[in-house]
């Protein structure tokens, strides 16, 4: 008896591939957007004009904004977890490979301030609202992209005190998480390159800060935080 099983198959097949090709076609364009002018104020209408659909096409393969953005940011992150763990296969000594660690990431985020900007913008939502707005899928992306970056400075940050190079007060997976938030923070001050100050008490002035600047004080604070010599 003959079936159309095969062909049915087949065309299943095909379709999800078309899907998948449009959906990395969609997100190269916002990439690419991001890349050129940021986040800020970007709107699905000016995505779907770069890539020559209407905006109903872009919302028929994702659930919003939020969901291209977090997809957005997973090629950001993939890069920033290569530039990570080339920067920590560089040295096996405990202190140079987490200086260099922290370096790249600093690194990278000077030369991509969208991904700054893509990062801290999902990171203040509240977990509840990412869910309700992200599918399952782009969220388990979105985990598994940051947790790629974090798990390469756990790892180092572990391998020290196993070497008896550090010496740590919290678990090396918070400590990981911490100088990431806080690794952010800085980057939006190095793009800003301006110190907030008081010239006099209450008279306040600005100063001048360096992207290399702040990569020194971060690479620096983070050594510090793991001295068995502060301890």
């Amino acid at each position: 008896m003959a079936t159309n099983a095969p062909a049915t198959d087949g065309r299943r097949r095909a379709a999800a591939a078309r899907r998948k090709a449009r959906q990395a076609e969609i997100i190269a364009a916002t990439r690419q957007i991001f890349d050129s002018k940021g986040v800020r104020d970007v709107q699905i209408e000016e995505i779907a004009s770069a890539v020559g659909i209407n905006r109903a096409i872009v919302y028929r393969h994702f659930t919003g904004k939020e969901e291209l953005f977090a997809l957005t940011l997973v090629g950001y992150l993939e890069e920033l977890h290569d530039a990570m763990a080339a920067a920590a296969a560089a040295s096996e000594d405990p202190n140079e490979q987490l200086a260099a660690i922290v370096g790249a990431f600093v690194d990278y985020g000077v030369a991509h301030p969208a991904f700054v900007d893509c990062a801290q913008a999902l990171m203040v939502r509240p977990g509840d609202e990412l869910l309700d707005e992200i599918a399952e899928g782009p969220l388990f992306r979105l985990g598994r992209g940051i947790t790629s970056c974090l798990t390469v400075l756990s790892d180092a940050l572990a391998r020290g005190v196993e070497k008896g190079a550090f010496v740590l007060t919290e678990d090396p997976v918070l400590l990981a998480n911490a100088l990431y938030a806080s690794g952010l923070g800085a980057l939006q001050l190095a793009r800003l390159g301006i110190l907030v100050s008081e010239a006099a008490p209450g008279i306040p002035t600005v100063g001048e800060i360096s992207p290399d600047q702040v990569r020194a004080y971060l690479v620096t604070s983070a050594l510090a935080l793991v001295s068995s010599r502060q301890r």
